[in-house]
């Protein structure tokens, strides 16, 4: 399972193969996980890069 980002306490890690569930990362801390699904990707912000 590849660590993606430590920071603050929380690990965000994946499973390279989960079989049928769509893309996502796990993020644990202290005992707690959370699934995150990453199946909508939109742009947060866009400024200064040209077309």
């Amino acid at each position: 399972m590849p660590t993606v980002l430590r920071r603050a306490g929380f690990r965000v890690f994946f499973f390279s193969d989960e079989g049928w569930e769509p893309p996502h990362v796990h993020v644990e801390r202290g005992g707690g996980i959370v699934k995150y699904w990453l199946s909508e990707v939109a742009v947060a912000y866009y400024r200064g890069v040209g077309s």
